[in-house]
């Protein structure tokens, strides 16, 4: 799938907002971001925000985010974002975006990553 212009615009919108949403425990605004696919895993905004908050705190809470270039990996449109976790690590995020049938696009994942981690 090629990724235009006005695509890369609406991913970095997603993350931005999502991030956003997480700065303020909007924890409704954050899973509103999240693929359809993630909002039945999680069920409930309130458990999916206790799993960030647990599990990403470098997503929950970022320090600093710099956008990279999206990639597609094993398919999957990739958006790789820079992030300093909240105790100063650097580290990569890597988006999995999902286009929905209306255009839009949700977050289909996130895997967090050493910066000198290799991305093929």
């Amino acid at each position: 799938m090629k990724v235009t212009d006005s695509d890369s615009v609406a991913i970095r919108f997603v993350i931005e907002h999502q991030l956003a949403a997480f700065q303020k425990d909007d924890a409704q605004g954050a899973f509103a971001f999240a693929s359809p696919g993630i909002q039945e895993q999680f069920l409930t905004a309130e458990k999916f925000i206790q799993m960030v908050r647990i599990s990403y705190p470098a997503v929950y809470r970022p320090r600093s985010v710099f956008f990279e270039k999206i990639t597609t990996i094993q398919g999957n449109i990739t958006q790789s974002v820079l992030l300093l976790s909240p105790h100063g690590v650097p580290l990569r995020a890597l988006y999995l975006m999902e286009k929905q049938p209306d255009d839009t696009w949700k977050i289909n994942g996130c895997f967090l990553v050493s910066v000198e981690a290799e991305i093929i």
